[in-house]
């Protein structure tokens, strides 16, 4: 189990900087504690995960929140591929994305996704989102020690 006075990681795969600086910003403005760890894509996620390259040192994250489409490795292939792999497929995966299709709602649980949330378009919806995201993943929720 992760020490109760330890600092959350996450772990942002996002390609997009405007989503990006709104999940930052949204842990910022609730005031929630986390370690975050930004990367661009699943090709870079995945160097993160396996500490490649300058990556080296890199922390396991205690929760992925993952975007679907990105350039070099999507998000459906990043997710599919590290939850057929010890440790990494305990790390629980938020899909967080514009795309509402159920394809892809469906493909995400398919493939060991914890949860799915359709980014909200309004930014006052998408602080909540993260206040939400908080609320359960970073204080409810009880995780394995990596």
């Amino acid at each position: 189990m992760r020490p109760k006075n330890s600092i959350f990681t996450v772990l942002l795969v996002e390609d997009e900087p405007a989503d990006a600086f709104l999940v930052r910003m949204g842990f910022k403005e609730n005031k929630i504690l986390v370690d975050l760890k930004h990367v661009e894509d699943g090709v870079e996620a995945f160097a993160f995960l396996q500490q490649e390259g300058a990556y080296h040192d890199a922390p396991c994250p205690d929760l992925i929140l993952l975007d679907i489409n990105m350039p070099r490795m999507d998000g459906l292939t990043f997710l599919k591929k590290i939850k057929t792999m010890e440790p990494l497929r305990r790390i629980p995966v938020v899909v967080l994305t514009t795309s509402a299709a159920e394809s892809d709602v469906f493909s995400s649980y398919d493939y060991g996704a914890a949860g799915y949330v359709v980014k909200p378009l309004d930014v006052l919806q998408f602080m909540e989102v993260i206040r939400s995201l908080e609320n359960y993943w970073i204080t409810l929720v009880q995780h394995p020690n990596f």
